[in-house]
């Protein structure tokens, strides 16, 4: 058994399931519906694959090193993120109480929507390419082709991505019925609102990342 492909798929596994806005965007769209929640995951696998093929083509350390070009999309995905933000609690606000599936169901929201919400979110996060760059060339042996075993650790994130956003939306879909009460679907939209509101921000504020 290979060790270093062990580790790295544990390493991934925890980058994966780390909180961050795409797993907020997941889960918001989860409430509004099981569809929109597993097309939502499926954009956010889609988002990922991005910055993988990126990464194996060599083309993320482009990226990072031009810093004009990773400001504009550090820029980019702080913006979109924020407005995701600002709709989540546009809508916890804009009536009292509101049910999170009647809200989504007033405003039509269709998987397609969901799935282009996921996909943009990842594909617009300006730290992926950083910690593909990062992480990948650890655990490439020196005896090895570089470009075969980089397409292997890619495959990899990106399965673990198809199976655990996808899980989540399911778990939330089944939750449903307590989380989309009225007070609990407000509070989900105030909190998603403002945790994807604050993650803009500190892009669209923060310093450009170097990668090291």
């Amino acid at each position: 058994m290979d060790a270093q492909l062990v580790a790295f798929t544990g390493v991934a596994a925890g980058m994966v399931a780390m909180p961050g806005a795409d797993f907020t965007v997941v889960v918001r769209n989860a409430l509004a519906s099981r569809r929109d929640g597993v097309a939502c995951a499926i954009g956010v696998a889609g988002g990922l694959l991005v910055h993988t093929a990126l990464a194996v083509a060599g083309l993320a350390a482009v990226l990072v090193a031009v810093p004009a070009l990773f400001r504009a999309i550090q820029l980019l995905g702080g913006a979109y993120i924020l407005y995701l933000g600002c709709r989540a609690l546009r809508s916890a606000l804009r009536r009292p109480a509101p049910r999170l599936n009647e809200t989504e169901t007033a405003a039509a929201r269709g998987a397609g929507r969901s799935l282009r919400q996921g996909f943009l979110t990842n594909a617009l996060n300006p730290k992926a390419p950083v910690l593909f760059l990062s992480l990948l060339p650890q655990f490439v042996p020196a005896d090895q082709q570089p470009l075969p075993r980089t397409l292997l650790l890619a495959t990899i994130v990106v399965v673990l991505a198809l199976l655990w956003f996808p899980a989540v939306a399911l778990l939330v879909d089944g939750l449903g019925e307590w989380l989309r009460r009225p007070g609990a679907a407000r509070a989900v939209e105030v909190v998603s609102g403002a945790a994807l509101g604050v993650l803009g921000v500190a892009l669209l504020a923060g310093p450009v990342v170097a990668a090291t």
